[in-house]
């Protein structure tokens, strides 16, 4: 049956794959008793939900090859060998066909029975196989409970899988599309979380949000997922899928479109010439930047070296992540970011505090750096190396006031004096920047920005401090507006006040990805965007229908707005004059 579960929009794309359920479907036993003549039918589907069971197993099986088949192949062994055991089988059916209990209810007392044997042996590796119970009955449930049709499962065969999950760590999420992920549906998070961001770089469409995906989603249900529209259709129609073929071929044809502005100049309609810069994590980001015609790298976040090992990288290893870099944009600005790490982003080093109430507004950034001197010291030595290499920026997150960059500041000469001591090559001359994410940095500008070469706005973290809006709660999405009157007030000032001091000003959050922005941005002064790089070739496009001059005149205006309808009828009222 047809099932459309509605989410949140956090990675555009639509879809077609097999649900992955990363923990087990809470399966409702239902238990009212069969009536007679229901006994037998009940006993077949229980038969057929074990056939299936045995089949994909066996399927799995075979795909196995090398060490993984070793490594694998015995727990495969063995819960195929639980399907066959004739006490299982036979507990199983004596249930439905003497207790009149439903295969499911039936499932549960035996994974029940079964268990609490294992719970009393003495042998501790015995009891901890209890696991392939729970495994093996598990999948016998999703397989009794899927309603997929023959020929949907055919499809399903043929295509990679969906991951449907409570919540995706950001350091999970580079591994996806190595497993063959195509998309992710999340029933929790937000589209401003970490690893929303990283979806959209990674350019996996991704729903979250999606509250009754794990209730209503079995493993291996053909899935329909609608980044675009933030909603995943179970069990789609032919009528559906060819929506979706529909779909393909526009996207086909627009990406062709967008391909040819690859190395067009960014320049809006009047010829005024706007830069666009790329962020960058994982080392595919570099070269997409160079394809898509980046002028740089606005934003390199450096945590994720740190993320998901359990030991610190030392001078070494970042030195080589960062030279590698700099070579991989031939002569391009690259601007790193200091550590930005939290006890939101899933740290394993030990680093960062977990047991923070409120990790957002905890020890990370500057504030974990100043903490952890001799930390901050090895990652600036690495950068400073770097240097050698290209032209690199250095820019320090969760800045609230000037003594953070001052010091900060003096920090990194002390270990550009070590470094030149020591025989390595440094660069004569580095910027230092500040990272304007917190509403007291962007108030204080004015007397902050003689400290720093250039600002870099981060509108994630700047949206959610001045609205006191988690940008990770789904239930405050409505709230995290970026068109609030107060946050547009506030991008203005900064912006403003770059063009007075003669002081750069780049916006790195995501509203410099979302092509919707791009004029209001334009419109405020903005002339350095830096974005995922899967956003260059729609911004680039979006900047060349803008008149600047026409929207510079219309700014007074926008800041007067009282809300976001009236900014946007403000704007289309702008694009449809020009």
């Amino acid at each position: 049956m047809r099932i459309v579960l509605t989410g949140i929009s956090a990675s555009r794309g639509m879809v077609l794959g097999r649900a992955r359920l990363v923990q087990p479907s809470q399966f409702v036993a239902d238990d009212t008793p069969l009536e007679p003549g229901e006994i037998e039918a009940e006993a077949s589907r229980l038969q057929q939900a074990l056939e299936t069971a045995q089949t994909e197993l066996r399927a799995i099986r075979d795909k196995l090859h090398g060490a993984l088949a070793r490594e694998i192949g015995e727990f495969i062994d063995a819960h195929s060998m639980l399907l066959n055991d004739p006490e299982l089988l036979t507990g199983l059916f004596d249930l439905v066909r003497r207790g009149r209990y439903r295969a499911g209810t039936a499932l549960k007392m035996q994974r029940d029975r079964l268990a609490a044997v294992f719970e009393a042996m003495d042998d501790p590796y015995l009891r901890s196989r209890r696991e392939d119970i729970d495994h093996v009955i598990g999948r016998v449930q999703s397989a009794l409970a899927r309603e997929t049709s023959p020929a949907e499962r055919q499809i399903a065969a043929r295509v990679g899988a969906i991951l449907v999950s409570d919540q995706i760590a950001p350091a999970e999420m580079t591994h996806l599309t190595e497993q063959g992920v195509l998309a992710a549906v999340c029933t929790g998070s937000s589209a401003l979380s970490h690893s929303a961001i990283l979806a959209r770089s990674m350019r996996l469409p991704m729903v979250v949000g999606a509250h009754d995906a794990l209730a209503e989603v079995h493993d291996d249900d053909l899935l329909l997922v609608d980044g675009d529209q933030g909603q995943i259709i179970v069990h789609p129609t032919a009528q559906d899928l060819a929506r979706y073929r529909q779909r393909q071929r526009e996207a086909l044809r627009e990406g062709r479109r967008l391909a040819e502005l690859a190395h067009a100049p960014t320049r809006t309609r009047d010829d005024a010439p706007i830069r666009l810069f790329a962020n960058a994590e994982l080392a595919g980001d570099v070269a997409q930047a160079r394809a898509h015609g980046a002028d740089g790298i606005g934003l390199y976040r450096t945590e994720f070296l740190f993320l998901q090992r359990h030991h610190l990288p030392d001078e070494d290893e970042q030195f080589q992540a960062y030279r590698d870099l700099v070579l991989g944009m031939g002569g391009l600005p690259v601007t790193i970011r200091t550590l930005d790490l939290g006890a939101d982003k899933a740290d394993t080093t030990g680093l960062a505090l977990t047991s923070e109430p409120n990790p957002a507004l905890g020890m990370r950034g500057v504030r974990l750096s100043m903490k952890r001197p001799a930390l901050f010291a090895t990652q600036m030595r690495a950068i400073l190396r770097a240097s050698a290499y290209g032209p690199i920026r250095i820019l320090v997150p969760m800045v609230t006031n000037s003594l953070e960059i001052r010091a900060a500041r003096s920090l990194i000469q002390i270990c550009a004096r070590d470094l030149r001591t020591e025989g390595h090559e440094v660069a004569d001359h580095f910027e230092l920047g500040a990272m304007i994410e917190v509403p007291a940095a962007a108030i204080a500008l004015p007397s902050l920005i003689r400290h720093v070469d250039f600002v870099a706005i981060g509108t994630n973290d700047l949206v959610q401090y001045t609205l006191a809006a988690d940008r990770n709660n789904d239930a405050l999405s409505e709230l995290y507006d970026p068109l609030h009157p107060a946050v547009l007030q506030l991008l203005a000032s900064i912006i403003r006040c770059g063009e007075k001091h003669a002081k750069p000003v780049s916006l790195c959050g995501e509203m410099a990805s979302d092509a919707r922005y791009t004029a209001l941005l334009i419109a405020l002064g903005l002339t350095d965007f830096s974005m995922h790089t899967g956003a260059l070739l729609e911004v680039r496009d979006a900047v060349g229908r803008c008149d600047r001059g026409r929207l510079r005149r219309l700014a007074p205006r926008l800041l007067k707005a009282e809300d976001r309808e009236q900014l946007t009828l403000l704007l289309a009222r702008a694009a449809a004059r020009a």
